[in-house]
């Protein structure tokens, strides 16, 4: 295990450091350990750190915690997933307010091309474990990952039909992985390990405190392709997380109810504030997300001798030439270019006529 690791943890029990600092830190002294070696007046000269960070990086001294941790992971096989790491989740790392220090225990491939989270009331009706189940059970043979968060009502529904039609599903969780809350789910957890996995950015120790929860969220927003709400108040954590999803421009989608359906509300209003797109079945989400079959294969075509290509636009287009259609997000994590390049790229491309966008942030070459 990397030496690096302890260094890795310890910076993100820094008080008042928080995930986006040590984003920066590590873009300027490349590693953990650097970090902590940094001279005081050093650290205090770095926009966005100052004197009272920097003090904190210095003055911290609480490494038998870390080795504790480190003890925690080795013990119980946990797989930590830095921001440098290759595995950690791509998608991810277009949020900016992503985990630098991630915890995982599972066999899921957190990169997968296609993963849906789906969230929802704790209190749900006959109806949203209805359109729940039928949801999932529709997506059975659409090699897809399944995450929500282990809690009562959607969140557990979610997490059983996906076991039960064989679809790997993860856990993201609001506390260590020395524990499972709710306790009555520890039995599926044990299950979703094999087939799935559970996810979170806390160490061992830390309970499920109320605060953890919306930091909790932003993960199940960011970690996905397509976040689907099912059944939800106009307030509560459901809200939180397309919210979230919403701000980091990822597709979200909700299941309409009645006017008079209380638990309908917040569905309700996220489509009416055009901030979710209305579906009422899988077949509607494959659509929207262009992940249905084609019916014929694309043809590779000749492109246009006279058009000139950037070498960000041609590298893209070299992306394109090998499926015929990608998501943004596989464009940006296999280009290796920022996301800013990305979107300018592909702007370039289609004014130039060489590629079209579809639904759900698809690309694909004319």
């Amino acid at each position: 295990m990397s030496n690096d690791l302890l260094y890795q943890i310890a910076l993100t029990l820094v008080p008042g450091i928080g995930d986006v600092r040590i984003k920066l830190l590590i873009e300027i002294f490349g590693e953990a350990r650097a970090v902590f070696k940094a001279p005081r007046k050093q650290l205090e000269k770095i926009e966005n750190i100052g004197t009272v960070a920097a003090g904190s990086i210095r003055s911290f001294a609480d490494f038998k915690r870390c080795e504790k941790e480190l003890q925690f992971i080795e013990k119980f096989k946990i797989t930590p997933l830095f921001i440098t790491d290759a595995h950690y989740p791509k998608r991810l790392m277009n949020c900016y307010d992503n985990p630098a220090l991630l915890y995982y225990r599972g066999s899921a491939d957190l990169n997968k091309s296609k993963i849906i989270s789906i969230v929802g009331t704790r209190n749900n009706t006959h109806y949203g474990k209805q359109v729940c189940e039928q949801l999932i059970a529709d997506l059975k043979n659409e090699q897809i990952i399944i995450v929500s968060g282990l809690a009562f009502g959607i969140d557990t529904i979610a997490h059983k039909s996906a076991l039960k039609e064989n679809i790997p599903t993860v856990a993201v969780l609001a506390h260590g992985l020395d524990r499972i809350y709710p306790s009555q789910n520890k039995m599926m957890a044990r299950q979703m390990v094999d087939n799935g996995g559970l996810l979170t950015d806390f160490p061992s120790e830390t309970k499920p405190d109320r605060q953890n929860f919306p930091k909790r969220n932003r993960i199940a927003a960011g970690i996905c392709d397509a976040l689907v709400v099912i059944e939800s108040g106009k307030k509560g954590g459901s809200l939180i997380t397309a919210e979230l999803g919403y701000g980091y421009n990822k597709d979200v989608f909700a299941f309409p109810g009645r006017s008079t359906d209380v638990k309908s509300e917040g569905c309700n209003f996220l489509i009416q504030q055009n901030k979710a797109a209305l579906i009422n079945n899988a077949d509607d989400l494959l659509t929207m997300m262009n992940w249905k079959q084609q019916q014929k294969p694309v043809v590779p075509q000749q492109r246009s001798l006279f058009i000139e290509l950037s070498a960000d636009e041609k590298k893209l287009v070299d992306l394109l030439q090998e499926k015929g259609s990608m998501h943004i997000d596989e464009l940006f994590t296999r280009s290796g270019l920022s996301s800013s390049s990305v979107a300018g790229a592909l702007l370039m491309l289609e004014m130039q006529g060489v590629i079209a966008s579809l639904p759900g942030k698809v690309y694909q070459l004319l």
